[in-house]
């Protein structure tokens, strides 16, 4: 059966402004730059997880008619297809303070959860990011971890 995923997509509506962003802010490299004639095969990793990679991938054919393509644009724009990627740190409040540095917009800042202490961003097209830095030996998650995610208020 399967043994590992190598590449994830993740839809962005300009390559080279995906670049700056994934590349010159948050620290990948590129792991791959391709004209197919038909598209650009465009991937980066991270340099301590070379094999794991995301395509940077503009809605359009090959893969998605021209009416359906417009419908994803839309999406990405809102925030509206979920979470992109959840990247792990050793240190979530550093990690936070340097892109902050960088000019990085963050949606959330490092909260102590009961999986870790995370905080959230959205790429320039709208995409959610978030950092985790995970806790350390066994989680335990309360109804009150629950109800306070929900947005239930007690």
């Amino acid at each position: 059966m399967f043994t590992r995923i190598s590449i994830h997509s993740v839809h962005v509506l300009d390559q080279d402004e995906a670049l700056d962003f994934y590349v010159g802010k948050l620290g990948f490299q590129i792991a791959s730059d391709v004209d197919m004639g038909f598209m650009r095969w465009l991937t980066v990793a991270l340099p301590s997880d070379p094999d794991r990679q995301i395509l940077l991938e503009v809605p359009g054919p090959p893969s998605l008619s021209d009416e359906v393509a417009a419908q994803v644009r839309d999406l990405v724009t809102k925030g509206a297809l979920g979470v992109a990627a959840i990247l792990n740190t050793d240190d979530c409040q550093k990690t936070y303070d340097t892109l902050s540095a960088k000019g990085v917009e963050f949606t959330e800042k490092p909260t102590q959860q009961p999986y870790g202490i995370d905080c959230a961003l959205r790429d320039p097209f709208g995409n959610h990011i978030r950092i985790t830095q995970p806790a350390e030996g066994p989680v335990e998650v309360t109804e009150e971890d629950i109800a306070r995610w929900r947005g239930d208020s007690k």
